[in-house]
């Protein structure tokens, strides 16, 4: 069983490319998630229906693992989402799931 978070945005034309580089399998979020025991992968999904509109699935072994991840890497976490703020003109996060 995996635990899995689902987060949606919505990025403008423009900041789609930097979206992409840093939100994929092999950007800058996965590479923090790297760092932690019990991190599977991310996936990058592009809506083929509404332009702009993505989902994430972040992967983790379960949910203490992600929980210790959290933990571990707080101040790197708030540091790459302000970084990357704006980059999305929306961003929601739909839930956490176990497959």
């Amino acid at each position: 069983m995996s635990y899995n978070i689902i987060w949606e945005f919505r990025v403008p034309e423009d900041k789609v490319r930097d979206f992409e580089t840093a939100y994929g399998p092999n950007g800058t979020w996965a590479s923090l998630f790297a760092k932690a025991d019990g991190f599977i992968a991310i996936e990058l999904l592009r809506c083929t229906e509404e332009e702009g509109r993505y989902l994430t699935i972040d992967r983790w072994i379960s949910q203490d693992a992600f929980a210790a991840f959290k933990a571990a890497f707080a101040p790197d976490y708030q540091s790459l989402d302000a970084k990357f703020e704006g980059q999305a003109t929306a961003e929601n996060r739909i839930g956490a799931f176990h497959a």
